[in-house]
C-alpha cells in the first residue's frame, strides 16, 4: 500500500540541484528517522508535543489518519495528474522517507511510468535504506540524497549507509549530496561531511541552511555560504521556505 500524506503543485523545486524547476511534488507518508536535533516543535493530533524535522506530518506516523492510501498506481496516478499543467513538469518523491516504499511492486510501477513517459524524476532521500536496482530505467532517476549528520541527533550507524550510498552513485547517471547545517554546528559538519565522502565515489554536494522559517534562514546562510566555497562544495539555498516559510502545499 502507498501512504501519500500530500500532492502538490505546480510548484518550484526550493533546494538541490533543481531549484527553480516547475515541479509536482508526490509526499509519501513514513520515515525511519524522527531527526529530533532538527528542533521544529509541533503537536500531534492527540496532543503530545515533540519535536523533528520540517515535514513531521509526514514523518510521524501519528498523522497517519490524514494520509490518503493507495493499493494501485493508477490510481495515484490520476489523482496527480489533478495537478500536472498543460506543459511538462519535474515530478517530485519526497517525504518522509520514500525508499520505504521501494520494494512495493506499486511503487516501481509509479517510477516506471514516469521515466517511461519522459517525465525527469527525483526520488529525496536520506540514503539510508538498503535497496537493491533491477531495471535500465532505474538509471534515469535523479537521487537528493540527504544523509543526515550528528546535529539530528539519530545515530550514526542509522544515519549512514554506505552500502546504498555506493550503489545510488555507481548504478544512476545522476546522483547528489545535500548536507543540512547551521552556524553553530558548521566545525562538527566539516568533519562529519568528509567522513562520509571519504568512503564513497565522487558525488556532487551542496550545503543547505538549516531552518523551518525565512528569518532562521537567514541566520544561517551567510556563514552557510562561506563553509561552502572554503570547502568546495556547491550552495542550495531554501527558496520554498524563504519565499513561504513552512507552508504545506506549495
Amino acid at each position: 500500500m502507498l501512504e501519500i500524506n500530500e500532492i502538490f503543485g505546480p510548484t518550484i523545486q526550493g533546494e538541490g540541484k533543481k531549484v527553480g524547476t516547475p515541479s509536482v511534488f508526490i509526499r509519501f507518508g513514513k520515515c525511519n528517522m524522527q531527526c529530533a536535533g532538527f528542533e521544529v516543535e509541533y503537536e500531534t493530533p492527540s496532543g503530545t508535543k515533540k519535536c523533528s524535522c520540517d515535514s513531521f506530518y509526514a514523518s510521524d506516523i501519528a498523522f497517519r489518519d490524514f494520509w490518503s492510501k493507495y493499493t494501485n498506481h493508477k490510481d495515484l496516478l490520476k489523482e496527480v495528474e489533478k495537478y500536472l499543467p498543460n506543459y511538462k513538469v519535474d515530478i517530485v518523491i519526497t517525504g518522509g522517507e520514500p525508499l520505504l516504499y521501494w520494494d512495493d511492486l506499486e511503487f516501481q510501477k509509479l517510477l516506471e511510468y514516469y521515466i517511461l513517459n519522459d517525465y525527469n524524476l527525483t526520488i529525496e532521500t536520506n540514503g539510508s535504506l538498503d535497496i537493491d536496482f533491477k531495471y535500465d530505467w532505474q538509471k534515469k532517476i535523479l537521487f537528493s540524497i540527504s544523509v543526515k549528520l550528528s546535529n539530528s541527533k539519530e545515530p550514526l550507524k542509522k544515519r549512514v549507509n554506505n552500502k546504498t550510498l555506493k550503489a545510488i552513485i555507481n548504478f544512476t547517471d545522476q546522483a547528489y549530496f545535500k548536507f543540512v547545517v547551521d552556524k553553530e554546528f558548521l566545525p562538527l559538519a566539516s568533519k562529519e561531511i568528509k567522513d562520509i565522502l571519504s568512503s564513497l565515489p565522487a558525488c556532487e554536494v551542496y550545503i543547505m541552511p538549516l531552518g523551518d522559517t525565512a528569518k532562521i534562514i537567514d541566520k544561517n546562510s551567510l556563514d552557510v555560504i562561506k563553509f561552502a566555497l572554503e570547502n568546495g562544495y556547491k550552495y542550495s539555498d531554501r527558496l520554498h521556505i524563504r519565499v513561504w516559510d513552512n507552508k504545506r502545499g506549495v
